[in-house]
């Protein structure tokens, strides 16, 4: 094991990572949100009503006068910059490599990327099938124009950085950061995928549905992702997984209340959160049970084991 053994290389004091998180922060709501404010701006002084409109849905860029495939990458563009400043500072601040946060080596291993994008994508699809099948009243085909052309090649080349900034920032930099204060891998997979879940608490299916209805669905996103991150000690298949999840719908299917608000194919009418936590679990449970089988894991009980702290001196 590589991934959280490396918790205990360079430099692992408390203010540190909270200096990061704040950094990431900083720069994801300044520098992230700059074409956001130039468009809001530009707006406003054609249209000064533009800004009531835009309160009442913050998800719908298109009330600024753009297509909703140029929103959809103003949305994204915070998550690259603070990718991007994660990359920067984790080696001054941490005194630990980029690649050492992801597995604990010196190479990213792409098999685990796109494969495990591959499986989560045919599981969704299945799903989307099945959920057509059963309930079609509660779906509408919502877009067959050439614009799902440039939305799906925005959703398969940009997600993989919003997904990577969230799975290197949880299950790589706060996992390890964790582990380093618990010497154990249970309790940092309990706790990044609190973090997660919180992180996703301002999303508008949480205004749409309640905090705690949505919540469970959070944590269980990031305890999948921990799960599998601890069982192929590393966060490359969490990465894809997530890539898939968010293109997928992003492409696929759409919602009122959905933080993804493109012209996707499917638009779904009415949304039944608990359902959709139980499909969650059982779409969990199939992917990290087939990547078992092709990876070879069979490692579940590293998750309730202990770290190595003996592997590298920590630096305060």
């Amino acid at each position: 094991m590589n991934h959280l053994e490396s918790s205990y290389s360079g430099k692992n004091a408390f203010w540190r990572y909270l200096l990061m998180i704040l950094a990431v922060l900083a720069a994801s709501n300044t520098i992230g949100s700059i074409p956001l404010f130039i468009s809001i701006g530009g707006r406003m002084a054609v249209d000064p009503s533009v800004a009531a409109r835009l309160a009442e849905n913050p998800n719908d860029l298109t009330v600024l006068g753009v297509s909703s495939n140029t929103g959809l990458l103003m949305m994204l563009f915070p998550f690259i910059v603070a990718l991007i400043a994660l990359i920067l500072l984790v080696k001054p601040l941490n005194g630990r490599s980029l690649i050492k946060i992801i597995n604990g080596t010196d190479s990213f291993r792409w098999n685990r990327f796109f494969i495990s994008a591959l499986i989560w994508g045919i599981i969704s699809a299945i799903y989307l099938f099945v959920c057509l099948k059963a309930d079609p009243s509660n779906y509408s085909l919502n877009n067959k124009s050439a614009s799902l052309i440039p939305l799906m090649l925005i959703s398969v080349l940009v997600f993989p950085f919003q997904a990577a900034f969230e799975e290197i920032l949880f299950r790589g930099y706060l996992m390890q950061g964790f582990t380093v204060l618990f010497n154990n891998r249970l309790f940092p997979l309990i706790t990044t995928s609190i973090l997660f879940g919180l992180m996703h608490g301002l999303n508008p299916e949480v205004k749409a549905f309640g905090f705690w209805t949505m919540l469970p669905q959070y944590v269980l996103f990031g305890l999948i992702f921990g799960i599998m991150t601890i069982m192929d000690d590393g966060i490359e298949a969490a990465i894809g997984a997530h890539a898939a999840n968010n293109a997928f719908l992003c492409v696929m299917v759409t919602n009122d209340a959905s933080a993804l608000q493109t012209k996707a194919l499917f638009v779904q009418h009415n949304v039944y959160p608990w359902l959709e936590l139980s499909t969650m679990l059982l779409m969990g449970v199939l992917i990290i049970a087939v990547m078992n089988m092709i990876f070879k894991w069979n490692n579940f009980s590293e998750i309730f084991g202990r770290v190595n702290r003996n592997k590298i001196i920590q630096v305060p």
